[in-house]
């Protein structure tokens, strides 16, 4: 079996989370969060579509973790970002951050946002 170091470049991936906390990087960070090649802060959840959009041009798709459970994404925030030009993909938070660390890890351009479990 052939074993690769994963590097993550300046990005930092998610390491692990819990009941409201996700931890990235090797730092604890509470609540909900957007991840990017900009770095961590805190997001609004689905309604703070300007923290999503001022991310246009550094990233092809934002995976959306909406907590515990699937959730759709509000038509007009979905509508915004695709006029972006910004793919979303919303799924469990722990699901878009294996998915995030994997992408990132690919050297793809992708952002995370998740709502904590």
């Amino acid at each position: 079996m052939r074993l690769n170091e994963i590097v993550y470049n300046d990005s930092r991936p998610i390491d692990g989370y819990g009941p409201g906390f996700f931890r990235i990087g090797g730092e604890v960070v509470s609540g909900a969060v957007v991840v990017s090649p900009h770095g961590v802060q805190s997001w609004g959840g689905v309604e703070d579509a300007e923290t999503l959009l001022a991310l246009a041009g550094s990233v092809d798709v934002i995976l959306v973790g909406t907590g515990a459970e699937i959730a759709h994404l509000p038509g007009p925030l979905r509508e915004a970002l695709e006029q972006a030009g910004i793919g979303a993909e919303p799924m469990s938070s722990p699901a878009a951050a294996r998915s995030y660390n994997v992408l990132l890890s690919e050297g793809r351009r992708v952002a995370v946002a998740l709502r904590p479990v």
